[in-house]
């Protein structure tokens, strides 16, 4: 038997990897058009930024490496440029020196993955200071480009993980950056609000943040040094860094009909095959499937290129694994602030037709005493049955095990209740007695049953449609004259049982503090006093002048 792979970065070598595990039994070519094999794209933002030291630590396997570990040919600089599906063979040009050969599979993988977006006003003409972050040779000219020249101004055209993982690294060389995004937020992937977070983070540590932006013109003959804005506003750079996401490489599959599914992306069953006999789809190339809906996604990850690359390897010599889906998990560093996501934002859920509640859990990441950092956990449930269908997370530490926590219980079916009872490990230095993750299981779990809450968004738009209501701030009075929700009146928590005497128990009632334990403690008092409709307001007032703020930026 003979597999050939096209491609050799995270997915290509880890089918190589795992059929040779299998068997040695089997003839193992790989092709890649590229120099470098098995690389770390997600690293070469921490190269150009010098985290690290040398481009060698991002390619630490070449070709004669896989030759001598696994026994599997890697042919580098050779293209495929033809796939015949019934002689099942392929046609392949040597970059090099220019020569076409032919060579026969019995099974084929396709691991091409993806390759940058360019927008068309980019499209056309070659500038000696644009650059793309997504292969080896990019990142290394784009190194020497920094050394050499020593650019004094960026711009970085969108605003997806590359993106803002380059604007934090090129202000740390001292750069002044500027970031243009076409949306009206950072990070696609998570709920505006919580994006909000990251774009406040992105504009305190010195980045100029453009957002429904787009570049309507170009000066410049060799170097580009001007982008005109559409507002007519010129933005002079000395160098352009192009982030606006990437395109799975599909049009030599397409040529022999290979199907591609809603997401652009390759479709393919659980085993990685794709509608043709012997022919498999990997990595950036192929699309994943939701662990929540069921349906499509695509997320072009290392980590889920060498997930499916292992699942391929596996199957084509006879083994058992199947692609069980993703939620599309993912963490980002931005200065000091970690940012992860995973399952369905707020938005995804309601567009999937999930009736949902929102909690926003802000709590330290661990003790107070020992220096503790705020975290804020967007958490989303499903008020049907119960189970937690998302999360995202910001913070200075701790983002990582949380947003690992909360996955692993997305994928093995938990409901919010589940999470309460999780047995973490606790002790000062690393969580608070009652963990944030489980904390958010437990909130979720009472607004479910018996205390609900209200999100800024919900409130904010009843304001605006002047619904009769009475919001009660149960902080100090200090704390309530500096800021407080609008036409809200303060009753400390001391003194609600004795003025609820006085108030209205049939007109819905919100409740707040500043982040949401002590507006709880409230909400329960009204409850037990037989009031009919009290809301809690998510994350207090801190969430609702953030959530403010942003609504203010949109409308302005």
């Amino acid at each position: 038997m003979k597999i050939v792979i096209i491609g050799s970065v995270a997915a290509g070598t880890s089918v190589a990897a795992k059929a040779r595990r299998n068997t040695e039994e089997v003839e193992i070519v790989v092709y890649d058009q590229d120099k470098d094999i098995s690389y770390s794209v997600c690293g070469i933002p921490y190269f150009i930024g010098e985290e690290v030291e040398s481009i060698e630590k991002l390619t630490p396997r070449n070709a004669s490496w896989f030759k001598k570990r696994y026994n599997v040919d890697i042919f580098t600089e050779h293209r495929v440029t033809h796939i015949d599906p019934i002689k099942k063979q392929l046609q392949i040009l040597d970059l090099q020196t220019g020569q076409t050969k032919i060579d026969t599979y019995d099974a084929l993988v396709l691991a091409m993955g993806a390759s940058p977006v360019i927008p068309d006003i980019f499209i056309g003409k070659q500038w000696s200071n644009i650059f793309q972050v997504r292969t080896i040779g990019q990142a290394e000219l784009l190194h020497s480009f920094i050394q050499f020249q020593q650019p004094k101004r960026a711009v970085i055209v969108g605003a997806g993980f590359i993106g803002l993982e380059m604007a934090e690294q090129l202000v740390k060389s001292g750069l002044e950056v500027t970031l243009i995004q076409r949306a009206k937020q950072v990070m696609k992937h998570m709920d505006e609000d919580m994006a909000y977070r990251v774009e406040e983070n992105l504009r305190m540590n010195g980045v100029r943040v453009l957002l429904n932006t787009e570049i309507k013109e170009i000066m410049g003959e060799d170097q580009i040094n001007r982008l005109i804005i559409k507002n007519g506003e010129t933005l002079d750079t000395d160098l352009v860094i192009l982030a606006t996401g990437v395109s799975p490489n599909t049009q030599l599959a397409q040529e022999v009909g290979v199907e591609v599914g809603s997401t652009g992306a390759i479709k393919v069953n659980t085993k990685m095959q794709t509608n043709i006999n012997d022919i498999y789809a990997v990595g950036d190339i192929a699309e994943s499937y939701s662990l929540i809906t069921g349906g499509p996604i695509y997320r072009p990850l290392g980590s889920t290129a060498n997930k499916m690359g292992r699942i391929a390897g596996d199957v084509i010599t006879g083994g058992t694994l199947e692609h069980r889906g993703i939620l599309g998990t993912g963490i980002v560093r931005i200065f000091d602030m970690a940012i992860a996501q995973t399952g369905l934002t707020e938005k995804e859920a309601r567009d999937a037709g999930f009736d949902v509640a929102v909690l926003y859990n802000i709590k330290p990441d661990k003790a107070d005493y020992l220096g503790g950092k705020e975290l804020t956990i967007k958490a989303i449930a499903d008020k049907a049955d119960g189970r937690l269908l998302g999360a995202q997370i910001t913070g200075v530490n701790g983002v990582d095990k949380r947003i690992d926590v909360l996955a692993t219980a997305i994928s093995f079916h938990a409901k919010v209740e589940d999470l309460f009872h999780l047995d973490l490990a606790y002790a000062p230095p690393f969580a608070t007695t009652k963990d944030p993750v489980l904390y958010t299981g437990m909130a979720l779990d009472n607004a479910l049953k018996k205390n609900p809450l209200m999100t800024p968004e919900e409130l904010i738009e009843k304001q605006e449609a002047n619904e009769e209501m009475q919001i009660i701030d149960t902080r100090s009075r200090q704390q309530y004259e500096a800021s407080s929700v609008k036409n809200a009146i303060h009753i400390p928590l001391v003194d609600l049982r004795e003025k609820a005497l006085t108030m209205d128990k049939n007109k819905l009632t919100i409740t707040y503090c500043n982040k949401g334990v002590t507006g709880n403690a409230a909400q329960n008092v009204l409850l037990n006093l037989g009031f009919k409709e009290v809301y809690n307001l998510s994350g207090g007032n801190k969430n609702y002048q953030l959530y403010f703020q942003m609504k203010q930026r949109t409308e302005d």
